[in-house]
């Protein structure tokens, strides 16, 4: 009896345990959730806080290293835009790059999810998070980019989104992006 009892407490042990990896794998970590939340919550000061040391300076657009990085990214940084048409910042992060398409999209569609299914709290502890579609991408077409908005009632962050973008930066490369910011159109009115 014994012998059986405790065959049915493991089994029910590894299934628990099992089920519970799955569903932890389908969302974000704290980490990822909190560090987000960070560069959400900077956005609003223009990301100053979390500007490290200037990595380039190419034309109207320089590139800063960011103090914070989402877990499971390559590489984390601030772009600065100087024209006349656009003066705003970015926050992007390349979360893979590499010669394989199916890896690529793997990295694309879970991005997404990850954001999507990030909880975040405000400055007055309100929850917000983004919302939007997965834009299933195609291998024929070489640029495929799903918009997610925030979904809080603040004016600054009127139009502010994450766009996650899988783009063939060279032949057989693919590069996972996502961007952090303010949409402005080609007039340079914020929209």
């Amino acid at each position: 009896m014994k012998k059986h009892l405790l065959s049915i407490v493991l089994l029910t042990m590894a299934a628990t345990s099992g089920f519970s990896q799955i569903y932890k794998s389908f969302l974000p970590s704290p980490q990822f959730t909190k560090a987000l939340e960070s560069i959400v919550l900077d956005f609003r000061l223009d990301y100053k806080n979390i500007q490290g040391n200037i990595a380039d300076s190419l034309g109207q657009v320089e590139t800063y290293e960011s103090t914070i990085k989402l877990p499971g990214t390559i590489d984390c940084r601030i772009l600065r835009f100087h024209s006349a048409v656009d003066t705003t910042a970015c926050w992007q992060a390349i979360v893979y790059s590499g010669e394989s398409y199916n890896e690529a999209v793997r990295s694309y569609e879970n991005t997404v999810r990850l954001v999507k299914k990030s909880n975040m709290r405000w400055i007055d502890n309100t929850q917000m998070k983004f919302t939007g579609e997965l834009v299933a991408p195609r291998e024929n077409i070489r640029f495929t980019t799903s918009t997610l908005l925030l979904t809080l009632d603040d004016p600054r962050y009127l139009d502010f989104r994450a766009e996650i973008e899988l783009i063939s930066t060279e032949y057989d490369r693919w590069e996972v992006q996502l961007n952090l910011s303010k949409k402005t159109d080609v007039s340079g009115k914020l929209h």
